[in-house]
């Protein structure tokens, strides 16, 4: 072998070490905030509720009492209800009260596919708000509808025809909106998704890549959408070593006038368990391009569009030696949580399990503290 090629080998080694992502990445200290670990809860995976295993849970809202997450379930689509006791900034228990089943096999639903990420609870009018991914594979649009307390659809967001199934180049099959929460202001509600439409951009990769998701508000008295932003996606923190890698937006939560909590959760193939990659970005979207016009986003980003500015403030492999089997999990869902006894906000994340259909995955909770920085 020659100098050379040993050089080259050694090279390619070092570049394969770096891409791998052993190491935490590097938080934004300007951020106006910090997150600090405290605690994890493991969910039982042969939890009964009400006749439902739990499982799936896909997101996540708080209203100041109890909780509500979604399951994914397309067959059996349901929220559950529980709480959280937090004790010297530990998960005391979780305790589930009340399960509520998506009614999906009505004349107004039964051509709908319940692929169900997203989830807000709206408390003054005891309804909820949900997101599917529907099926593109199958030309089942994606969607958006309220829900009243049994479950039942009352109504269907109008969304742009860019997300539609039919279309030629259109949106990526399991990766439509992923992300949905309560807007500040009380009138609305953002929808994210997961992965870039075909249009506007490739799907991540190792290197860096323009892979933008759109982030769209929706008003609730009329549930059309009023505007929108383009937020671009990171790339791959761990080297595949099976020809599949993915990263996407599965979470998001707005703390300010467009300014929001970002849950990024890649995978990549050939890891066993812990092929999960999970960040936290601190994201300000006010001086973003309004997208909601623009069909076709490719090769803009920069130029005539410019996205949301964005900021690492949280990397969940700089806990992995503290969670049980060394694992973050399916992470999808974000939602603050009760004040804690210090006054610090609380921030929890949940896993969704897939129901152990791929490999063996937890029901993960992890209790995060929100620290203001000066």
């Amino acid at each position: 072998m020659s100098f050379r090629s040993e050089n080259k080998s050694l090279l390619l080694l070092l570049i394969i070490l770096l891409l791998t992502g052993c190491a935490a990445s590097k938080i934004d200290e300007k951020a106006p905030f910090k997150l600090r670990y405290l605690d994890e809860y493991i969910i039982p995976e042969d939890l009964n509720v009400e006749g439902t295993k739990v499982g799936g849970l896909s997101d996540l809202d708080y209203d100041g009492h109890s909780f509500y997450a979604v399951c994914d379930l397309p067959s059996a689509p349901r929220i559950y209800k529980f709480s959280i006791a937090i004790s010297a900034n530990k998960i005391d228990t979780i305790a589930f009260q009340k399960v509520i089943l998506v009614r999906h096999k009505t004349d107004k639903t039964k051509s709908m596919v319940f692929d169900s990420e997203g989830l807000a609870y709206l408390p003054q009018k005891d309804q909820f708000i949900l997101s599917s991914e529907g099926a593109i594979n199958r030309k089942k649009d994606p969607f958006i509808v309220s829900l009243d307390s049994l479950g039942r659809v009352l109504n269907t967001y109008e969304i742009p025809s860019y997300f539609n199934a039919a279309i030629k180049k259109g949106p990526r099959n399991n990766g439509v909106f992923e992300g949905l929460c309560r807007s500040v202001d009380g009138n609305g509600i953002w929808v994210s998704t997961e992965l870039p439409l075909k249009q506007d951009g490739q799907t991540v990769k190792l290197y860096k890549t323009r892979s933008p998701v759109r982030f769209t508000y929706f008003d609730t008295a009329d549930r059309k959408p009023k505007k929108q932003f383009a937020y671009r996606l990171g790339p791959l923190r761990k080297l595949p070593f099976l020809p599949f890698g993915m990263n996407g937006a599965s979470a998001i939560l707005e703390y300010a006038p467009e300014q929001f909590l970002v849950l990024e959760r890649a995978f990549s193939a050939g890891h066993g368990r812990h092929g999960i990659r999970a960040m936290l970005y601190q994201m300000d979207a006010r001086k973003a391009t309004n997208t909601l016009s623009i069909n076709d986003l490719h090769n803009k980003l920069g130029r005539e569009v410019s996205p949301a500015k964005k900021r690492l403030v949280f990397d969940f492999n700089s806990i992995r030696k503290q969670l049980t089997d060394k694992i973050v999990d399916n992470l999808e869902g974000i939602a603050f949580g009760p004040t804690l006894a210090n006054g610090h906000q609380s921030l929890v994340v949940i896993a969704d399990n897939n129901f152990n259909s791929f490999t063996k995955e937890m029901n993960q909770v992890i209790l995060l503290e929100i620290i203001l920085q000066n």
